[in-house]
């Protein structure tokens, strides 16, 4: 399934600072939202007959591990930016069903987030609006020389670690509330297996760098230990061939890491 339709960042944000300097007071917080979820409103996306599909039965585990002589700055920034364009092409398949009167708050399950910018003034936004501030603020950082340099002889910034981390959290918040809120619409679209893919690929990317606290994705436990447990055996049925859509994490994904480090 080809996908024509892609979320543009507005350039909402972090505008007035300098990118990597901004990002340092990038914060977000969740809180119970309240509500306690109805008894008879389950889980869709942990269903097995969704669950069991992906689009590649690829072992991840072998693709996040870091390859030999290959600096670690260069393979974070690879699959950061990567792993950035897949998660904005998936969020943008549902863009058109996640509004600020069907989110009015970006929530994951029983969880609501808060965005927090640049001077730690708490901003209460719609789900749209902070996928907006994450995306539009990653793909400045992912652009700029002097936090993902591509050119010989460029040096990583200090923070560059801590700037990944920071990209990830909010990556995965995104993720996250796609499943818990537009996963009927990925369904339709025929697109679960794509996501499927990427969050598996996403999770064990993460992990095998320490890069977001598991406090952090705890709300997603359940799916993850079902995704990620079937990872090496799972089946490619339901999801199209993965040339379009979220074109997450399968060999080609590899490629374009590979592709990024050989330009620098």
């Amino acid at each position: 399934m080809c996908i024509q339709n892609h979320h543009h960042p507005t350039g909402a944000g972090l505008q007035s600072q300098k990118n990597w300097g901004a990002l340092v007071y990038w914060k977000s917080k969740g809180k119970p939202n309240g509500k306690k979820p109805a008894a008879e409103e389950k889980k869709l996306y942990l269903e097995p007959e969704y669950t069991k599909s992906r689009i590649t039965d690829f072992e991840f585990k072998e693709l996040v591990i870091l390859p030999r002589e290959i600096d670690l700055n260069e393979w974070l920034a690879s699959n950061t930016t990567t792993f950035f364009h897949h998660i904005n092409l998936q969020y943008s398949t549902i863009s058109e069903f996640c509004t600020g009167e069907s989110c009015q708050t970006m929530a994951v399950c029983n969880t609501q987030y808060y965005w927090y910018d640049e001077r730690g003034k708490k901003i209460k936004c719609t789900a749209p609006q902070y996928v907006d501030f994450v995306m539009s603020s990653v793909q400045k950082l992912v652009t700029d020389e002097d936090v993902f340099p591509t050119k010989y002889g460029k040096e990583f910034p200090n923070s560059f670690e801590s700037l990944v981390k920071k990209i990830c959290k909010y990556l995965f918040h995104v993720l996250a509330h796609i499943y818990s809120s537009h996963f009927k619409e990925t369904l339709a679209l025929e697109l679960h297996g794509h996501l499927n893919t990427l969050y598996v690929h996403f999770i064990l990317f993460i992990r095998e760098f320490n890069l977001v606290d598991p406090k952090e994705t705890t709300i997603m436990d359940d799916l993850t230990e079902i995704l990620c447990s079937s990872s090496g055996s799972s089946s490619s049925n339901g999801s199209g061939n993965g040339s379009g859509g979220g074109g997450s994490g399968s060999s080609s994904s590899s490629a374009v890491a590979q592709n990024h480090v050989k330009e620098r």
